[in-house]
């Protein structure tokens, strides 16, 4: 098999599509988190500057959903497959919701009314929870594992999707978003507004600890091969005690009001958390629930050598473009939100 700097080219994969979900998660993520908290603004102009916010970056953050999807297809054709038609449901509420939250940032201000201001405001706070929540309940059931025969087909029921373990890495992802994007929002806010966020981000940040804390003890006991590679490697410990480390890091910093420091301290627990989900299943993609011989690994739904081989040369160069289109939108629009004319 062929590698490149001593990593062979179906890892290379798992890690590039591991880095464009956690740029998703993240960058996505604290817009998302904005959407969810919407409706706790009750004043037009409060809910104008959260909107403008996030308006000249919100669509750039879905790029990385695409991109991650694509790869996806392109490099792990037999997964990609797999996980959309297990997954066809929620997927399509997934798109749905997407939609309905696209159209309810744009159209929102094309009208005065306020019956038309105040129903694309709840469309975009309910579409910005539900993509939340499906996020979670497809990240939870690939965590426990997917009912695929020996053959990868689907022989389980739609309602076995809706289970405890899926249901609580739902809401703890919902609970994340909402804390990321109470602080991105106290970094682009200032005044009365800022001041109800800062109560806002105190109680999100409670809310997601106790959801951080009852996830890790469920997965422990519910899900024990998630945590079975810290038997073989017991110096990869070090990144769950830095995870529990940075979650503390959250709480200290919106105590001190250093909202900065607090908005990257959550977006690093993102990551981390998407990395150890990342070395809960490698080498394989999808784990099957039902029986060992389901499982699809990396090596069995990679695409050829010589297609590997050249999408990463690609990548390589399209990953940075993208990287730095990222940094330069926030760069453009760094600072304070301040109402204009042309605003949402």
């Amino acid at each position: 098999m062929d590698t490149v700097l001593g990593i062979d080219l179906p890892t290379w994969w798992f890690l590039l599509i591991g880095a464009l979900i956690s740029g998703y998660g993240i960058l996505d993520g604290f817009d998302l988190g904005a959407g969810a908290l919407h409706l706790f603004f009750q004043k037009e102009q409060s809910r104008r500057i959260a909107l403008n916010a996030i308006g000249p970056v919100w669509d750039g953050n879905e790029v990385w959903l695409v991109i991650g999807a694509g790869s996806l297809f392109a490099a792990f054709p037999l997964v990609y497959g797999t996980i959309l038609s297990v997954f066809y449901l929620p997927f399509m509420l997934f798109l749905v919701a997407i939609i309905f939250r696209g159209i309810s940032i744009e159209f929102r201000s094309k009208e005065k009314m306020k019956w038309w201001r105040t129903t694309w405001d709840v469309s975009y706070c309910l579409s910005s929870v539900a993509i939340s929540l499906l996020l979670g309940l497809v990240l939870g059931n690939l965590i426990q594992g997917l009912p695929l025969n020996a053959n990868h087909e689907f022989v389980g029921r739609l309602r076995d999707f809706f289970n405890p373990y899926a249901g609580l890495i739902a809401v703890t992802v919902l609970s994340l978003f909402m804390m990321h994007g109470a602080m991105y929002l106290l970094m682009k806010t200032e005044d009365r507004l800022y001041a109800k966020l800062t109560v806002i981000a105190n109680n999100t940040s409670k809310f997601f600890i106790l959801c951080f804390i009852a996830t890790s003890m469920a997965t422990l006991i519910y899900v024990p091969h998630m945590t079975a590679i810290f038997k073989n490697y017991p110096e990869l410990f070090l990144l769950p005690i830095a995870a529990v480390l940075i979650v503390l890091n959250i709480r200290r910093s919106i105590e001190k009001r250093q909202y900065r420091r607090g908005f990257i301290s959550s977006a690093i627990t993102t990551a981390v958390l998407l990395i150890l989900f990342a070395m809960g299943l490698y080498p394989n993609l999808v784990l099957s629930s039902v029986d060992p011989k389901g499982h699809i690994s990396i090596y069995e739904a990679a695409s050829s050598d010589g297609s590997l081989r050249t999408m990463l040369l690609f990548a390589f160069i399209g990953m940075p473009l993208v990287a730095t289109y990222t940094v330069f939108m926030f760069w453009t629009f760094r600072g304070k939100v301040k109402l204009e004319e042309h605003s949402y």
